[in-house]
């Protein structure tokens, strides 16, 4: 028997070692994935990157607050067969044509083996994992109106992310791999911001990085800067010409890193107390 590729990252996701086996386990075990970790570690480009890594389609399914289990599996369009009946001119007995497969139906559906991302499953309710055990250890769904079970064809690749806003129930941790996916460290942040900005002056990344973890290390910021904000900041910084004092000491398109006001002021002021500190010495 030929073994599986196994997933060893991609040029534009840059994966720890830990996190690349985590991931090969997971597909071994033909266990859903569970990544946690603050906003902008990469969470969700992960599941595109294993799906580019592997050469395999990806499916996303997006959760919000109001989101049910049974929207993964199918919708059965009982105002479209009532419309239909009283107006149209289709069969309605065939209700098979009112079913409309969710995502994880489309997953279990195709012909193929393709990644499903199951991203931010903790802003649903607190039933929503439990409502999947069965559909994602079974891998398969039953369908009362037409009386069919949908079977995965291909057993999918199921990452799920959270950012840990509840707590998930232990039953339905005991049945995924898990993995937090911890802050960059400053030379592997580098690393991440060359692969989106790959012509950045040496210099200008070194003072932008410097800066940034200065400010993520500020006591009283509500929401920290995160890998996406840095990226985007290096960009205005390298579109500017800025130098190291200017970076270093103003900060500057501080608007750029934080995005709440409470947070720019507090880092303002420790800037300030900072620069004082120095001037004093």
């Amino acid at each position: 028997m030929t073994a599986a590729p196994a997933y060893s990252g991609t040029r534009d996701y840059i994966a720890s070692p830990e996190l690349m086996q985590t991931v090969n386990v997971a597909v071994t075990l033909s266990r859903p994935l569970l990544i946690k970790g603050e906003p902008g570690t990469g969470k969700t480009m992960l599941a595109l990157s294993i799906a580019r890594g592997l050469n395999l389609d990806l499916i996303v399914w997006n959760i919000k607050s109001t989101t049910k289990a049974q929207d993964g599996l199918y919708v059965y369009d009982t105002v479209q067969r009532l419309y239909d009946s009283q107006f149209g001119d289709h069969n309605v007995a065939d209700i098979t044509q009112y079913i409309k497969l969710g995502k994880l139906g489309e997953a279990f559906m195709a012909e193929k083996r393709v990644v499903l991302l199951i991203d931010e499953i903790d802003k649903a309710d607190l039933e929503f994992p439990n409502d999947l055990l069965w559909e994602l250890d079974q891998m398969e769904f039953y369908i009362p109106e037409t009386k069919e079970t949908v079977r995965a064809k291909q057993r999918p690749i199921v990452i799920i992310t959270s950012n840990a806003e509840k707590e998930l129930p232990d039953a339905f941790l005991r049945r995924c791999v898990f993995h937090y996916i911890e802050f960059p460290d400053e030379e592997m942040m580098k690393r991440i911001v060359t692969v989106h900005q790959p012509d950045l002056e040496e210099r200008l990344l070194e003072y932008a990085v410097q800066a940034f973890y200065w400010l993520r290390g500020v006591r009283g910021l509500q929401k920290k800067p995160s890998t996406s904000e840095l990226i985007d900041w290096v960009q205005a910084l390298a579109l500017n010409g800025l130098d190291r004092e200017s970076i270093i000491n103003r900060l500057p398109f501080l608007g750029v890193l934080l995005k709440k006001d409470q947070d720019v002021g507090t880092a303002a002021r420790a800037l300030k107390s900072r620069l004082m500190g120095s001037g004093s010495k």
